[in-house]
């Protein structure tokens, strides 16, 4: 799966924040890990490739 730095992702479950757009992550750095910032809250987490991989339910 070719992911860039700077897109939106859209995973399949929301981040607990419930705030508008919390399904919907930008891509901040891309590796063998992935730092994700939450477009609902701007929080930011760090998850493995393969997970957010699996957990991918809109690129682009």
């Amino acid at each position: 799966m070719n992911i860039e730095i700077g897109e939106i992702i859209q995973l399949k479950k929301p981040h607990p924040c419930g705030k508008k757009d919390s399904d919907k992550w930008k891509v901040l750095r891309v590796g063998a890990d992935f730092r994700l910032e939450c477009m609902g809250c701007s929080h930011q987490v760090m998850m493995k490739r393969s997970l957010v991989e699996k957990s991918i339910k809109n690129h682009g």
